[in-house]
């Protein structure tokens, strides 16, 4: 059984920077609608007993073509909003320090340099979707951006995603309209990046 990530903090916790009705609607609506779809339609495929990742790195298992579409977009739909909302929380922001810290300064030259790069593919992604950073099993770095639910374990990439931003309208409309820029600029404000650095570990371990 897939599990819903369990917010340790209330709806209107991210204020300013994320409303408390944007909040309530994304995880109380959304990501709660993929979480029990993602478990019916796993069941339906004899993939209960296996875990997330599994399912969306090996969904040409599923012969019936209808049935692993339906499992990409709401597996993915389960898996990204579990790391979005994880890797959030108030009081937080600022800039990763430690093993990640050192590596982000590495691959892309600065923080400064990692968030102008990873806000630019946010931005430009063209429709709903997502930025990703990424690691590698030897805990190289880089970014990517994909459309809807699509994330880089199904798409087969090989990479395991460490940190997201969601840029689906449902994610800042309410407060930003059409300003996605705004929001992605302000999203920064919450980031856990002790949490991220953790998957980040976890990855390699």
């Amino acid at each position: 059984m897939f599990e819903q990530y369990v917010l340790p903090y209330s709806y209107d916790a991210l204020e300013p920077y994320i409303d408390a009705l944007t909040v309530e609607t994304h995880y109380s609506k959304h990501h709660a609608t993929y979480t029990k779809t993602f478990n019916e339609l796993a069941e339906k495929a004899g993939f209960s007993e296996k875990s997330a990742e599994y399912i969306l790195a090996n969904l040409e298992e599923v012969q019936d073509e209808g049935l692993r579409q339906a499992l990409k977009n709401n597996g993915g739909g389960y898996y990204n909003h579990n790391l979005y909302f994880e890797e959030i929380a108030p009081e937080k922001g600022g800039e990763p320090k430690g093993v990640l810290g050192e590596k982000i300064n590495e691959t892309f030259g600065s923080f400064q340099d990692f968030k102008e790069n990873i806000s630019a593919l946010a931005i430009g992604r063209f429709g709903s979707g997502w930025a990703w950073l990424n690691t590698d099993k030897e805990g190289n770095l880089s970014l990517s951006s994909s459309s809807n639910q699509d994330n880089p374990i199904s798409m087969g990439t090989g990479l395991t995603p460490i940190f997201t931003i969601d840029v689906w309208e449902h994610a800042y409309y309410l407060k930003y309209k059409n300003l996605r820029a705004s929001y992605v600029k302000e999203f920064f404000n919450i980031v856990d990046w002790d949490k991220v650095e953790e998957k980040y570990k976890n990855a390699l371990a």
